[in-house]
């Protein structure tokens, strides 16, 4: 089952329980998918529907912290909620170990020891951890791992 069939059915049974939270967000994630189908006339695929929800991910991530200067709680709740629900159609994610020990990898075999390298290095990441990390946080281990060579 692909994740926009996953969204549909989700949504469609959270329209039966009357889960107007659940099925506005579904509805949000459907609908930003459906949005790139529209504008670039093409049918998304997976590996694409997952970018799209990563980056509706990493919008309520940033705007938590904006939340939380804000002392608004009840738009905290409401965009942890929202992640957490994302989430769910996301692969496993990887832990901060894991990210380092793949960091490390590649620098190994980059030979990325300084922070001069640090675009060389992400560019070999990345592709290892979109979908399965947030990108600020391997951005940061990265920066951390070749700071530690010096």
């Amino acid at each position: 089952m692909t994740i926009k069939e996953m969204l549909q059915r989700d949504w469609i049974q959270a329209m039966k329980e009357k889960d107007k939270n659940l099925s506005n967000i579904l509805n949000m994630a459907k609908a930003a998918i459906l949005q790139v189908e529209k504008t670039d006339n093409r049918k998304v695929e997976d590996p694409e529907a997952l970018q799209i929800l990563a980056r509706e991910i990493k919008q309520r991530r940033e705007a938590l912290t904006e939340f939380q200067r804000g002392n608004r709680q009840d738009l905290v709740d409401q965009a942890n909620f929202e992640i957490e629900t994302l989430l769910r159609y996301m692969p496993e994610q990887l832990t901060e170990s894991e990210i380092a020990s793949l960091i490390k990898e590649q620098a190994t075999l980059l030979g990325a020891n300084n922070i001069k390298d640090m675009g060389k290095l992400m560019g070999a990441v990345r592709p290892l951890t979109t979908g399965k990390a947030d990108g600020k946080l391997v951005s940061e281990l990265v920066k951390k791992y070749l700071n530690e060579q010096n």
